[in-house]
């Protein structure tokens, strides 16, 4: 019999900023954007386990990612945060010279799918203890 055809894996760019974080979902090219609150990383977090990535990958921002970096940890889905020349140096390399965050967003997220960055788990009682004070 068959096999169903399955979904392409789903890599997930967050790019962050001191009031929102702008997403970027591949290989759909789906884009959102929410506030960077309770009430916004609550929205994240639906869209995300509606449709669970195989890596969620954000920069490290001077602690605006800390946060956002919490909860998704905290929601047990595979997260990698990294740092921002890798990516800066992986857009130029690829040729998106343009910065916005929404592009941004966007080239973290291809980052994610061509690169494949480790997610690092934070230890179960520090991810829980994290998401609690997120909530």
């Amino acid at each position: 019999m068959d096999q169903p055809p399955t979904a392409p894996p789903v890599f997930v760019g967050i790019d962050v900023s001191k009031d929102r974080l702008d997403v970027h979902l591949r290989p759909s090219g789906q884009a959102f954007a929410v506030a960077r609150d309770g009430p916004g990383l609550d929205q994240l977090l639906a869209r995300l386990r509606a449709e669970p990535p195989a890596l969620v990958v954000l920069e490290a921002t001077g602690g605006f990612e800390l946060t956002v970096a919490a909860a998704i940890a905290g929601a047990g889905l595979p997260l990698a945060v990294v740092n921002p020349r890798q990516i800066r140096d992986f857009a130029r390399a690829t040729g998106r010279l343009a910065k916005t965050d929404r592009l941004d967003a966007a080239a973290i997220a291809l980052f994610a799918e061509r690169v494949r960055p480790q997610p690092r788990p934070v230890p179960d009682a520090a991810a829980q203890a994290l998401a609690e004070l997120v909530a």
